[in-house]
Parts: C-alpha cells; structure tokens; sequence
C-alpha cells in the first residue's frame, strides 16, 4: 500500500507540475491590466486648453482595424466559419486613408476610435494609430490610448499569431491625463479567459482653462456575451463610474461601441440569426433611465430611426445595409448637445460601423 500510496503522490505531482508549467505558459503569452491602469498620453508641444462654454466637436468610430468592407472574417458570421482571416495590405492603407479623410473633412475637435490595431499579425503588426497620426494635421496635438486585446501569440486555428487591440482618443487640446478601466469578463475556464478580449474603457482628462477638467470617455463593450450576465455587469460598472464624476461634480461623455440595441429596438428587424445576439429587454435600458444620450430614446426610435443606424453587418445575408444602431455618446446633466449625425453617405465601404459625430457645449 505505501508503495501504491507514492505513485499515486508522484503522479500527482507530475500534473501538478505540468499544469503549473502550462499556466505560466499561457500567462507568459497573454495580457494582465489592473482593475486601473494609467496609460502613456502623447502631446505635442503646446495644446491648448478648452474654455467654458466652448463648443467641442467629437467623432466617434469604430474602424475595424482598418479592414474596410471586401470581406466576411471568420468571426462575423454565427456559426465562425468566415472565409478571411485577415486583409490585405492594399486595403489596410487604402482604409487608413479613407479614416484620415472623413476626419479632415469633418474636422473634430476629439476622435474617439475602436478597435485600433496595435502588433497584431492580421495587420502586420502596424501601429494604426501612430499610422494615422501621419495623415492627420498637425493641430491633433494629444492622443492616448488602451489595450483591450493583447497576446503575443493567439493559438487559435485562425489566428495563430500575435493580437494588438485598443480603443485611441486623437484630440486637439491637452489631455492631462489617461487612465484604463477594466470592464468584467466573460465568464470562460482559465485557459481561455488568458487569450480572451479584456474590454476597457479609456478615460481622458481634458484640461479646462478655469483649473477645471471634463472627462472623455472611449470604450468598446463585449459582443457574442449571450448566457451570461456580462453586459449588464458591463453597463453596471459604466453607470456606477458616470454617477461617481457626477458625485465629484465633474463633467464627462463617452462615446464608443456599446454592441447593444437600444431598449425600444424591434428585434424583429434584424436577420433570424442576429437576432440572437442581442436580450429582449436591452441592458442599455440601464443607461438610458438615468443619463442623457445625444440623441434622445424617443427620436432613436422613431419614424426617422434609421438616419441613427451605425453597423452594417459583414455577414453576406446583411446585403450591405446598416440595419442596427449599437453605437452612442451619453454624457452629464450640464453638458448641452448642439448636433448630432450619423455620416452614412460615404463611409459604408470604409467600416462595419458607421462614424458619429457630435457637437457638445462645455458647461
């Protein structure tokens, strides 16, 4: 029996050993923000400052790492099994440039991007933003940005290579300071949860010429969360931090990739096998009863609705159309919306999301 007794113990340890040795591997590979993180800010040499009572434009978009509209990635479609894995580089630039000239041509005050590529095998390991930056003039004085998927090597079968994802703020004026707010998880076993997208929201201070600051806030929720609480925990946590300034009697907005319908939103208009993606009953609701949005529920979901569309699905059954809007900019009591569109002429072919852009007064 002793004899039994330590094989057993040593085999034991073998697998302990073993499952140890596999963990630090994967740990070794994979992204570990803080619950709060502060993040390099970049600014050039003497940016202005906001005054109170200005009017300050901002643009919100998520790029898709600058994939552009040719292809259906493996990802979009609900089963997983996408043709693409990747763009080509042709179409990296040729939407690099296109992102530059809606910008240019809209001339905001702050951009506020998703899903920016940063040392991800798909894009050959470009830094989009610093790409950008290139084309853009050199009034964007600051940027900031933060990870929310980071692994230097993925071994999913259609991957198999490093992943660089993070939400960028690109502004005029001096932003003060950055920090990462860790968003909850996916539920996921242990192996998975390393690889997984860690979503974020990026907080920026923008400095105001009385001492004050507002707070300007880019993030991307979770997508594909279904059976599980996450995204009600997600906005949650969005809640918790908007009536926390409002508490310290600091302005905010936030604008960003919500991946979430708005609460009046007839599921019913989408494709059978999208409608799935989404609850019945919207968590956006959450934010909705407590905070402005710029622009009203009552107008995003009247008969002029689809003027407020933001995602044109890549799966082939969407026919090219934006058929959802799940894209926003909420922000505090005092702050004033003077104009909202959402830019559908000329950018279906450059995104699956469509760009917002905004005009706020500051208190």
């Amino acid at each position: 029996m002793k004899i039994i007794k330590k094989i057993l113990l040593g085999l034991v340890s073998i697998f302990a050993i073993t499952g140890l040795g596999l963990f630090t591997f994967v740990y070794s590979l994979t992204y570990h923000p803080s619950d709060l993180e502060e993040q390099k800010v970049s600014c050039k040499e003497n940016p202005p400052t906001l005054s109170p009572g200005q009017s300050l434009k901002i643009l919100n978009w998520n790029v898709q790492f600058m994939a552009g509209k040719k292809y259906v990635f493996f990802f979009d479609v609900p089963k997983g099994d996408g043709p693409h894995e990747r763009p080509e580089a042709v179409e990296i630039q040729k939407t690099l440039s296109e992102v530059a000239r809606v910008i240019k041509e809209e001339n905001p005050d702050l951009v506020l991007l998703q899903e920016v590529d940063d040392g991800a095998k798909r894009t050959d390991n470009q830094d989009q933003l610093a790409e950008l930056l290139k084309l853009l003039p050199e009034d964007y004085k600051c940027s900031a940005s933060a990870f929310y998927w980071k692994n230097s090597y993925l071994p999913h079968p259609r991957v198999k290579g490093s992943t660089g994802m993070k939400v960028s703020t690109i502004s005029k004026y001096k932003i003060e300071s950055a920090v990462r707010h860790a968003l909850p998880l996916i539920p996921a076993d242990p192996i998975t949860k390393q690889f997984g997208l860690k979503r974020a929201i990026l907080e920026t201070k923008l400095s105001i010429s009385n001492s004050k600051y507002i707070s300007a806030m880019n993030t991307h929720l979770d997508a594909f969360a279904q059976g599980s609480d996450t995204m009600e925990k997600q906005v949650l946590y969005l809640r918790d931090l908007f009536n926390k300034r409002n508490s310290e009697n600091v302005d905010w907005f936030i604008g960003g990739d919500f991946n979430l319908l708005p609460p009046n939103f007839d599921l019913s208009t989408l494709m059978k096998t999208h409608q799935e993606f989404y609850n019945p009953k919207s968590e956006l609701g959450i934010l909705f009863e407590s905070f402005q949005s710029s622009v009203p529920l009552e107008v995003m979901g009247g008969e002029n609705k689809a003027l407020y569309y933001t995602h044109i699905a890549n799966d082939p059954d969407a026919k090219g159309k934006a058929d959802r809007t799940i894209d926003y900019i909420f922000h505090s009591n005092a702050i004033q919306t003077k104009s909202y569109v959402v830019r559908q002429k000329d950018t279906a072919e450059i995104s699956d999301h469509l760009p917002l852009i905004v005009e706020i007064k500051i208190p």
